[in-house]
């Protein structure tokens, strides 16, 4: 933060402007000390020590491995990641808000034990994310639940639309009967008609 202290211009130069100079530079600290707790609000922008704090307070623990950036995510989203727990669609949002992406999640499905939940994911998600899935699953999970993971692979699919006519015409041709003329054999008539 910038503090501008301005003097008149007959003033603004020599020892005074000296002063003017380093008062900018105190005040510009008192407001730096007096701006640091505010700061501290922000999970995104907090010290790690208060961000500990407010982790313990969210009721949310750091594992192994995880990332600064993650684990400042894991806390600014506990209260809506808490209240969205109990529903399929509130569980795919605690994913996407967390960087996961999208999944599928099946449950009571026919022939499978009532309890089983299947969460969809990609190989790559699966891969990237096993440690914090696990702690999702221990954290926001229901606990009457079974989890399984099932990998999904998407296939690239390309279709090309045209536009095509079809028109379909039958004719009829008629032909008059045949006249074949049999020569010495009497049928009793002269002419047989095929």
């Amino acid at each position: 933060m910038a503090v501008n202290i301005s003097l008149p211009f007959w003033m603004a130069k020599g020892e005074l402007d000296k002063l003017r100079l380093s008062a900018e530079a105190w005040w510009a600290q008192v407001l730096e000390w007096a701006a640091w707790p505010v700061r501290q609000l922000d999970t995104d922008t907090c010290d790690e020590l208060v961000l500990d704090m407010v982790a313990w307070q969210r009721d949310i623990a750091r594992f192994d491995g995880e990332p600064l950036s993650l684990y400042r995510k894991r806390i600014k989203y506990a209260y809506a990641n808490a209240r969205d727990a109990g529903s399929v669609a509130g569980f795919k949002r605690i994913f996407q808000r967390l960087g996961i992406g999208y999944v599928e999640i099946e449950e009571r499905m026919p022939g499978i034990d009532w309890d089983i939940v299947d969460i969809q994911l990609t190989d790559s998600q699966l891969a990237e994310n096993q440690a914090l899935l696990t702690v999702l699953i221990q954290h926001y999970g229901r606990t009457c639940r079974r989890y399984r993971w099932k990998i999904i692979t998407p296939l690239p699919v390309s279709m090309r639309v045209v536009e095509f006519g079809n028109e379909y015409v039958a004719e009829l041709a008629k032909v008059p009967p045949c006249m074949i003329r049999v020569g010495s054999v009497d049928f009793g008539n002269d002419y047989a008609t095929l």
